[in-house]
């Protein structure tokens, strides 16, 4: 029996865990969970630095559990609650994740914490069994297989909640077993663009963070912004795709639809392509897999094509943006260098929002680590640590090395 069916065999809403709850996942999530009290219950809610956002949803869902970084702001966090008569308890450290993704009152993960940082906890609730929905793709970029391997095992449903995955999701016939079987050819992946779409390269030098991060269609954070600037997370979405829908490399295309309404499409053998379309809102993906197999209302507008007017798609520039060519390029070699991409990309990404270096150079570094790490199997959730750790050791020296030449004027 799968977690989804013994939670529906069950009274009671399903508990929910939502990790990165203040961040634009979350507090989408919890916007759907508020439309239906009598079917979600938050059990667990966890935030990293933002701890007043995350008071603040412990007293409007007074959840069993809430989870912050640091000891110091559990403290803090436990007493103001106490004060105001919210039952929560309050839990500190990267092993409380792990603790309450696995715990028997929470039938439904969303793992949505940003990165590297949300691998255990995912790891913890695929390894427990449940229903995980996944905001965060890194996870499955560093250690998919080992992660289907494991749903596999513990009867965990794994289903994706970026709108393009759950768009393919949709779309797929209902047994979503590997490409090449019931009739599928391949996977579209959409893409928006991001920023500079139409920006030659000769500037992206000069590109601030705050220019990187203002996202023509999606509201998110900052990292992930900049991924999308840099059409990283695409490449990422990319080795995504080819976990969770066993794909080979080349049965993954990126299109370029600057309008975001089609979230992706597949293609079937008899030439038929079926598209998943709704406005730019993460509510729907959420609402979709929080109930699957049912449909529940998100509170998103109608999709009004005429208002729309037109659609459009262009082939994406892999010479503008060589990060999309790095990510193929690591779906290809497999083994250790998607976990070595992500990582190399966490750390560049982070250098240039704090300054230290350009728009432009963020795939140089990228490009520097992968060429200099040698590819190796990674069979065991340590041998993944152990490739992000090293490879974000080369990453840094790599951006040391830059200097003040690589960062943006």
């Amino acid at each position: 029996m799968s977690q989804h069916e013994r939670s529906a065999a069950k009274s009671g809403p399903d508990g929910v865990a939502v990790l990165g709850a203040t961040g634009s996942i979350g507090v989408s999530t919890l916007r759907v969970m508020a439309l239906h009290p009598k079917r979600f219950q938050a059990v667990a809610l966890s935030a990293f630095q933002r701890v007043s956002e995350l008071r603040e949803q412990c007293l409007q869902f007074r959840p069993r559990y809430a989870v912050v970084h640091a000891v110091e702001g559990a403290y803090a966090l436990q007493h103001e609650l106490d004060a105001a008569g919210c039952p929560t308890t309050v839990l500190a450290g990267p092993e409380a994740l792990e603790q309450v993704a696995a715990d028997p009152a929470v039938a439904t993960v969303v793992c949505g914490i940003v990165g590297a940082a949300g691998l255990k906890s995912a790891w913890a609730a695929v390894a427990a069994g449940k229903r995980v929905l996944f905001a965060n793709k890194e996870p499955l970029v560093m250690s998919g297989h080992l992660l289907m391997d494991l749903a596999a095992q513990t009867g965990a449903e794994l289903l994706p909640l970026d709108s393009e995955h759950n768009a393919v999701f949709q779309c797929l016939p209902p047994s979503r077993v590997g490409l090449g079987q019931a009739g599928v050819r391949r996977i579209l992946l959409t893409c928006s663009g991001g920023p500079f779409r139409n920006t030659p390269a000769s500037a992206f030098a000069a590109v601030t963070p705050d220019q990187a991060c203002a996202h023509p269609r999606w509201s998110m954070g900052r990292k992930i912004s900049v991924d999308s600037a840099t059409l990283m997370n695409k490449g990422l979405e990319l080795i995504e795709a080819c976990r969770l829908f066993h794909a080979a490399p080349e049965q993954v295309d990126v299109v370029i639809h600057p309008q975001s309404v089609i979230h992706s499409l597949v293609e079937y053998v008899d030439g038929s392509v079926l598209a998943q379309l709704g406005n730019p809102d993460m509510r729907t993906p959420i609402a979709h897999a929080l109930a699957f197999p049912d449909r529940i209302e998100a509170g998103v507008a109608r999709l009004n094509l005429p208002e729309i007017g037109r659609l459009d798609f262009e082939p994406p520039d892999e010479t503008r943006f060589p990060c999309l060519r790095l990510a193929r390029q690591a779906a290809i070699t497999g083994a250790s260098a998607p976990a070595v991409l992500n990582a190399a990309n966490e750390v560049a990404v982070e250098a240039f929002l704090a300054g230290r270096l350009s728009f432009a150079a963020i795939p140089e570094v990228i490009e520097s680590v992968l060429a200099a790490r040698p590819v190796v199997p990674v069979e065991t959730l340590e041998a993944v640590i152990a490739e992000d750790e090293g490879a974000r050791r080369d990453a840094q020296q790599a951006v040391a090395a830059r200097g003040r030449k690589g960062a943006f004027a």
